[in-house]
């Protein structure tokens, strides 16, 4: 007898299932996310006995043993997911092709490796030979490293019961795949399935678990988004592929603190810890040119200071062009409408550029002082003082708004040999005496006083 099939589609965003396509999911309201997979009749997935359930307790009676950590030994990464791996966590790496994904994990596997701990790699996207090649020239030579070319789920469990390992790591969760599903690997069904299938086996088992997750065009994790959901931990890979620099940042943490990053070195031998960012993003600049203003930002726990270069020019077209890098560009309007009503500058004759360099991309409201500032200076032919940073948000009105923990954003500045800061002046109150005695303060209250007191 023949198998009947019928169509269904599921969203790739939250993974609900239709059975016919519609143009906005009814679950998550998003547009154009619907992917038609075949399914069999008689073919449902089968879940394993479930054991008694636990007991409700109360509040007061739970434990409060703090969680047992695995240290990395290599400190950027262990200050970025709170402070070490913890047994039993589920970790979701995403990031471009080709940026350094394999390599993290790899070094990871390494290190924790010499410290007499049972890891098992899951290369389903290469061989164990080019696995292996990859390993050698990162200089890994350790006997607790056991490495598997696999892709079926069923086959994947038999050597997790054999190997009993303390850390597993899947390249990548798009190509693992469960044969009671009949959908393609790399499917809404398919990733859903494993990955809880992934999460059971790291909570039941206490082991730590990393997946590697593909990405698409726009930069999101392939899959539904249930799958960062489930994870509790998930970590982006950012920076261009041409440069040597590659940021981390944390943007779910169940462990520890969100919005942190870590700055890596692509070498010969790996990635390799940078744990100056301030001086790395610095190390290039050039003093003395217009529109360039450097700002003290706060990524998660630590203050780095960045550059921001902006570039004014007329324009012979009747809409000039407003581009970006490293900043919301919706963010970039707002700041030169400001400028322009607040400073009568006729920028909507002008060609707009802004750009972060190094390559992070920075969404805080602190910045917006410091970018408003650049395009000033390239708007007058100005210099503004190499020596000065800036900080500060700016509202509709052309008010400076206070930022958080300015004294961190001031005591970075100072290690980099900066001697004057120009903050908000509702900031000054906040500001200890013994960072007053270090830095020359200039509080401003409008973009007016701003503009005046940096570019004349």
């Amino acid at each position: 007898m023949a198998v009947k099939q019928k169509t269904v589609w599921y969203c790739n965003e939250c993974g609900h299932k239709q059975m016919k396509w519609l143009g906005q999911c009814p679950q998550c309201a998003k547009w154009n996310t619907f992917h038609e997979e075949v399914e069999f009749a008689g073919t449902n997935v089968r879940f394993e006995a479930q054991p008694l359930p636990n007991k409700p307790m109360r509040l007061k009676d739970v434990s409060q043993v703090e969680t047992p950590r695995i240290s990395t030994h290599i400190q950027e990464f262990d200050r970025l997911i709170g402070g070490g791996i913890v047994p039993g966590s589920l970790t979701l790496v995403g990031g471009d092709p080709g940026i350094g994904k394999s390599t993290l994990l790899l070094q990871l596997a390494n290190t924790l490796a010499m410290q007499g701990l049972i890891i098992l790699y899951i290369c389903g996207e290469e061989s164990v030979e080019q696995t292996s090649m990859r390993a050698k020239r990162l200089g890994i030579e350790t006997d607790n490293l056991f490495l598997l070319n696999e892709t079926n789920f069923s086959a994947i469990k038999t050597q997790i019961d054999q190997v009993n390992p303390d850390a597993l790591i899947v390249d990548s969760i798009q190509i693992v795949y469960k044969s009671e599903i009949t959908s393609a690997p790399g499917s809404v069904s398919q990733v859903r399935e494993t990955t809880t299938e992934f999460m059971h086996i790291a909570k039941g088992r206490r082991i730590a678990t990393f997946l590697i997750g593909h990405v698409t065009k726009s930069g999101e994790i392939a899959g539904p988004r249930v799958l960062e959901h489930l994870v509790d931990t998930v970590l982006y890979f950012e920076g261009d592929k041409q440069q040597n620099y590659r940021m981390i940042r944390v943007v779910k943490n169940r462990f520890g603190p969100t919005d942190e990053i870590a700055v890596f070195q692509m070498t010969a031998a790996g990635l390799t810890q940078v744990p100056n960012p301030s001086q790395i993003f610095l190390e290039e600049r050039t003093k003395g040119r217009v529109g360039t203003v450097v700002i003290p930002t706060i990524e998660g726990t630590r203050p780095i200071l960045i550059e921001v270069q902006a570039l004014v020019t007329e324009t012979v077209f009747s809409t000039p062009s407003r581009r970006c890098t490293g900043l919301d560009q919706n963010r970039l309007a707002l700041l030169l409408a400001v400028l322009e009503k607040r400073m009568r500058y006729q920028l909507f004759k002008c060609d707009v550029f802004v750009s972060i360099a190094g390559g992070i991309r920075v969404t805080e409201p602190g910045l917006d002082l410091g970018v408003l500032l650049a395009v000033a200076s390239s708007m007058r032919n100005r210099v503004i003082d190499t020596e000065t940073v800036v900080i500060g948000e700016v509202g509709l009105g052309g008010e400076i708004r206070t930022i958080p923990r300015v004294d961190s954003r001031i005591k970075e500045a100072l290690q980099m040999g900066f001697t004057r800061c120009v903050i908000p002046k509702r900031n000054l109150k906040g500001v200890s005496d013994e960072i007053r005695q270090k830095v020359s303060l200039v509080g401003v209250e409008f973009v007016e006083e701003a503009v005046n007191a940096l570019i004349t």
